[in-house]
């Protein structure tokens, strides 16, 4: 009955504010176009490409040691952990269910890596949040954002132990064949190139839908602007970072971890083919989202400007 209700109110309100809900639309797919594709699509054919071919132990083996030693993951994993906190989000999670798909990686290690290792990546960090918000030369922003889920993976290392990936049981003879590895290169390039092309098409559709539901706060715009941008960044954190600019950077870089629930739909559509659990990717950023307001509290009261 709820979603009944609301998927009424949102129909009426597409009525209602047609060009803000073209303008919101239209926002979501420049964004998509100009910034998701150019940055990300090349690294989801490459690493998918890699992954076909057997090559990301290798690519693997130069950051393993250190990796192994403070993370405790497996070669894959060191790899998924790099492509993760470099390429930034949702390239972590992708690559997380692709290894986990081609038995690459246990199911246990990508829940572990899961948790810490998909973020808002540190390119799209310093060449449109820090300039957004005006933090030119303040780096201490940066260090806090990539400096909790790095401390954060090592808490949820204590305990656990490696685990090989578990071999997939084999299908039945009616089912089409799993995927051989590795692939020949062509082969590779073309299923990593489809591959690639629908993933990124899927988040194109989030990111549009989520910047629509922005439509939702129409009726209410003499709220606080503060509520205003909270929602906003809830909802699609790129465009509620560009409506808000710097008069809330203090809130902004507190919703930057949890990266509002466009990226966790994103998210669970990379790893909706495996046995992860997108509730608890969702338990993890909010834990991450407290500890970073925690720390941005304390900041604060020590009169530290930003």
């Amino acid at each position: 009955m709820l979603l009944t209700l609301l998927s009424v109110y949102l129909t009426y309100l597409l009525l209602r504010y047609p060009a803000q809900a073209l303008s919101y639309a239209s926002t979501g797919l420049i964004l998509w176009f100009r910034k998701m594709i150019p940055t990300l699509l090349p690294f989801m054919i490459l690493s998918g490409t890699m992954i076909r071919m057997n090559l990301t132990e290798r690519f693997a083996r130069f950051f393993h040691p250190l990796f192994r030693r403070i993370w405790g993951t497996s070669l894959n994993g060191s790899y998924a952990l790099l492509m993760g906190m470099l390429c930034g989000f949702p390239m972590g999670a992708r690559v997380i269910g692709e290894l986990c798909q081609a038995g690459k990686l246990s199911e246990e290690e990508g829940a572990y890596l899961l948790a810490f290792c998909n973020n808002i990546g540190p390119i799209y960090f310093l060449s449109f949040v820090m300039s957004t918000l005006s933090l030119s030369g303040n780096y201490v922003p940066f260090a806090i954002m990539y400096g909790v889920p790095l401390c954060y993976g090592c808490l949820l290392r204590i305990g656990r132990k490696v685990k090989a990936p578990v071999p997939k049981p084999l299908r039945a003879m009616s089912l089409p064949a799993a995927p051989t590895y590795p692939m020949p290169l062509l082969t590779a390039i073309d299923e990593a190139v489809v591959s690639a092309l629908i993933g990124i098409a899927r988040l194109g559709g989030y990111m549009i839908f989520f910047n629509l539901l922005n439509i939702l706060m129409m009726p209410f715009s003499n709220l606080p602007e503060s509520f205003l941008a909270f929602c906003n960044c809830i909802l699609e954190i790129t465009s509620g970072i560009s409506r808000a600019g710097s008069a809330q950077k203090v809130l902004l870089l507190i919703l930057l971890p949890f990266g509002g629930f466009s990226c966790i739909s994103q998210t669970y559509s990379m790893i909706k083919d495996t046995n992860l659990s997108i509730m608890q990717y969702f338990l993890h950023k909010c834990m991450q989202t407290a500890i970073t307001a925690l720390i941005y509290a304390v900041f604060c009261a020590a009169s530290y400007s930003f």
